[in-house]
């Protein structure tokens, strides 16, 4: 007896609302929270996310216009966000290493950095320029959807490129397990969300399981972010080792964040291997053999 056919969540009404939920926590006389950072990029992602499983059954033109939106509202914020991360990171540090810390009193960058926070201050003529542009960009993105007719989408092919995600991220797991440069890293916790978010619609298929692996994705994209903040950090200290003479307080907060680094991979990598390593399949992992949709 053939399965019971099932019906996926529709795409356009989700999307709809995540950017009219990205649009409804801004106004353009106040400085966005980090919270409300952090939300509205989630948004972005999860919407960018939607659309590339649309890829196939919509327009390039309305792809790449609405694709590119969601990434410039994302690429705005980011360095709103990356400010606020910063500080919460070095704070955690500074706890831990209290010591570390009162040795490291007269970095300039890391005093700026544990001292910046912009919430506090009023809206500078560029913020707001900023923020008005991302609400004019949600506006024009929410009022396109809200009239775009998509008619009867494909479920086979809405699977297909599903599947196509699976396969990037499984290319990137295997990429950045045999050479774990940040950059590769990087790429793997990108796709990881977007397979993440993908997923979402396609929970019908079989609850239990899906939400399951949910999951195990959620927590290795949060890892992976994890490791991104202090890869980022790093960076913008505009650390150097210098060599085994001339070593400091610095060097040693660097390894400090390395250790920190190497717990959130720890905690990858298992789960990692289970739903990427070379012979897994998409259809193994939703539990099915025959489908129905």
């Amino acid at each position: 007896m053939p399965p019971e056919a099932v019906k996926l969540k529709e795409i356009k009404p989700v999307l709809h609302g995540y950017i009219t939920e990205a649009r409804s926590m801004l106004d353009p006389s106040v400085m966005p929270s980090d919270t409300v950072v952090h939300d509205v990029r989630v948004l972005m992602k999860k919407s960018r996310a939607s659309v590339r499983l649309l890829k196939s059954q919509i327009d390039e033109a309305a792809f790449d216009r609405e694709y590119s939106a969601f990434r410039e509202v994302g690429t705005i914020m980011r360095l709103w966000r990356e400010t606020s991360v910063h500080r919460k990171v070095l704070k955690s540090l500074k706890k831990k290493c209290p010591d570390l810390f009162s040795q490291l009193a007269s970095n300039e960058k890391i005093n700026a950095l544990l001292n910046n926070n912009q919430t506090s201050t009023g809206l500078s003529p560029e913020l707001k320029t900023d923020i008005e542009t991302i609400i004019g960009i949600l506006i024009k993105s929410g009022y396109r959807w809200r009239f775009r007719s998509l008619g009867t989408l494909d479920p086979h092919l809405l699977l297909h490129e599903l599947e196509f995600t699976y396969h990037l991220v499984s290319g990137c797991y295997l990429t950045s397990r045999n050479y774990p440069k940040q950059a590769n890293i990087h790429e793997l916790r990108k796709r990881t969300k977007d397979f993440l978010y993908q997923l979402y619609f396609f929970r019908a298929l079989n609850p239990k399981v899906i939400k399951t692996l949910e999951k195990k994705l959620d927590s290795m994209a949060q890892n992976l972010g994890q490791y991104n903040d202090y890869a980022v950090l790093i960076s913008t200290l505009g650390y150097k080792y210098s060599g085994p003479e001339d070593t400091g307080p610095l060097d040693e907060l660097i390894l400090v964040i390395r250790q920190e680094q190497d717990k959130c991979l720890s905690k990858v990598w298992p789960d990692a291997y289970r739903l990427f390593r070379p012979g897994e399949s998409l259809m193994n992992l939703l539990g099915f053999r025959v489908l129905t949709i």
